[in-house]
């Protein structure tokens, strides 16, 4: 009783107050300098990624296969699901890593998994309450995990089955989960179509101009996210309850420590200018619906199929399958908005919300996405392929993302997706706070670490990664600019023997008489417009070519040669006979056409 009596009178007393207080620091500043000490050393080019001033990466294993989503234990040891069956024979699914000695790459690998996948879409590996989850395309399976083992040697339980006879040819279905803190799991439902379309009619794609069914049948078993009981095994679809709907696709989706609530990130409707060529230019369709950050609440509606979020307009707008038009709203106003909407085709893949103690507070404080990257954004660049970081403020996105993980694609302009070296995929945190990134190409994963002092971070460290928003494969493209529906020059070579050659020759030098030389001349290289427009529209008069007048007459090609033609002998001459220019697009033709009235 003394010791208590003396112990309330020194903790109220100023001198031994601040002490306490100055023995608290140092400890926390030994404790947070003892972290750095002991995190790896980062690659000297982070394995190819550009990351935020102090940031450093390194690689923690390379191509152990098609990787899909990843989860790292309390001791480090890191989870990994594989697209499909390893060899597809089976068994070894799941990729086990382990790092023996400690200097940050997996030295321990192993495959494994007693359960057959079905299909390519598979995702899902979730660590929660000593059970390592597994999902597959119709399963969710769960091991108990045995301390000090890597490989789980417990048997393998199923928690939940889709018994839909068609699950394995539903491009949309995947099954990540996410738990809440009252004992329940999360699963969503992908839908069989894209647009809400008759499937059995016109399959998952649909038919140009084709109307949605109203109201649409798949919403009753797809198209949403249901909640089970965590606790039980052997569950089917209809042991779950129907939490929200209205969402076509998810693949990435978590608890959100911040406010309590699930969130999740959703893939939009694919395919605009293939189901309705008449209401969207090709941009359009590259750069819309939005693929949208949804916080999930019980009873939501976001709208499929009947609506998509335009990140653009910053509003939900009506699906042409239903009346729409890519402006009209309609009833497409009492569906819920997503929290913020990302560029279409963008295909988010994972979602986390950053709880380690490695990283500066600011990012305890938001949610990072990882992006896939777009399949079908042609004639435009694919775009994508990067990690962002979507700050919160008061348990809300302030409407802005960053930049925070680059260089995935080792090439400047993704004009085919197989171009892309890497695609992001999973997102993990470490014990110490280290985020974990995976890729599907090859198997690749990186260990993001910062090595900066987390209280004099400041937004001048994230300045250069701002400026990688300019990439073809991040920016919003220029209609004109970005098209890659390029002139074809074999074409092009074609078409200018044909109409050309007679006059300007083979060579492209002209004819030393009436006809001007192609080669090296500024109306070739030069102004586009002009050149196209000469194509287009003919010319007529004296005119100046490499320092010598011309008089001729050029005829007019604009009746019998339609945009490509024309683009492909402009790109021909621009990049033949000595000339170096860049090409000409179809759009850019129809540009000048649309404004000389042909």
């Amino acid at each position: 009783m003394k010791f208590k009596t003396q112990f309330l009178i020194d903790h109220r007393n100023p001198v031994i107050r601040t002490g306490m207080l100055l023995l608290f620091i140092a400890l926390v500043i030994i404790s947070c300098s003892k972290i750095s000490r002991t995190l790896p050393a980062g690659l000297p080019d982070n394995g190819g990624l550009f990351l935020p001033d102090k940031f450093e990466a390194l690689v923690v294993v390379d191509s152990i296969g098609k990787a899909r989503h990843l989860a790292v234990n309390d001791n480090g040891d890191i989870y990994v699901k594989l697209t499909f069956n390893r060899a597809m024979k089976g068994s070894g699914g799941t990729v086990g890593l382990r790092d023996l000695n400690k200097d940050g790459r997996a030295d321990s690998i192993v495959y494994f998994g007693d359960y057959k996948d079905i299909g390519g879409s598979a995702v899902g590996m979730t660590i929660h309450d000593g059970y390592l989850y597994t999902s597959t395309v119709n399963q969710v399976l769960k091991n108990k995990l045995t301390p000090g083992q890597l490989v789980p040697e417990s048997k393998t339980e199923v928690v939940l089955t889709d018994l839909d006879p068609n699950v394995a040819r539903n491009w949309h279905t995947t099954k990540p989960l996410a738990f809440d803190r009252k004992g329940y799991m999360y699963v969503p439902f992908g839908t069989p179509s894209d647009a809400g379309q008759d499937i059995t009619k016109y399959g998952p794609i649909g038919i140009p101009g084709g109307k949605g069914l109203d109201p649409s049948p798949e919403l009753e078993n797809h198209g949403g996210i249901w909640r089970f009981d965590a606790s039980k095994t052997n569950q089917t679809q209809k042991d779950g309850y129907k939490f929200a709907t209205g969402i076509r696709s998810v693949v990435g989706m978590v608890w959100s420590p911040l406010d309590d609530n699930l969130y999740a990130v959703m893939n939009g409707i694919d395919n605009f200018r293939t189901i309705f060529p008449d209401l969207y230019t090709a941009w359009q369709a590259a750069v819309l619906p939005s693929e949208p950050l949804l916080k999930v609440t019980e009873g939501s509606d976001f709208g499929w199929p009947y609506a998509y979020y335009d990140h653009m307009l910053k509003k939900n707008v009506l699906q042409p399958g239903y009346g729409g038009d890519g402006k009209i709203i309609g009833r497409a106003s009492k569906f819920d908005v997503p929290v913020i909407g990302f560029p279409g085709h963008w295909a988010p893949m994972d979602v986390m919300f950053y709880q380690g103690n490695q990283f500066p507070e600011r990012y305890k404080q938001g949610a990072f996405v990882a992006f896939h990257g777009s399949t079908d954004r042609s004639p435009y660049p694919q775009a994508g392929y990067i990690v962002c970081f979507v700050p919160f403020k008061n348990g809300a996105p302030t409407g802005e993302w960053e930049v925070f993980a680059d260089g995935f694609t080792g090439v400047d302009t993704v004009v085919n997706t197989s171009d892309a070296v890497y695609r992001p995929m999973g997102l993990a945190t470490g014990p110490d706070g280290s985020l974990y990134i995976s890729e599907s190409n090859k198997g690749k994963i990186w260990r993001v670490m910062y090595k900066g002092d987390k209280k004099e971070f400041s937004e001048k460290q994230l300045a250069g990664m701002e400026l990688r928003k300019s990439r073809s494969y991040i920016k919003t493209p220029d209609e004109l600019k970005d098209n890659l529906h390029r002139g074809d020059r074999l074409a092009g070579s074609i078409l200018y023997n044909t109409y050309c050659a007679s006059c300007h020759q083979r060579d492209g030098k002209g004819d030393n008489s009436r006809f001007p030389p192609l080669a090296g001349s500024e109306w070739v290289t030069g102004d586009k417009q002009r050149l196209i427009s000469v194509i287009l529209n003919g010319l007529d008069g004296e005119i100046t070519v490499n320092g010598q007048s011309w008089q001729g007459m050029m005829p007019a090609h604009a009746e019998f040669l339609d945009d490509h033609a024309i683009a492909s002998i402009s790109t021909y001459i621009r990049q033949s006979f000595g000339n170096k220019a860049g090409p000409v697009s179809s759009l850019e033709v129809a540009e000048v056409r649309k404004k000389s009235g042909n």
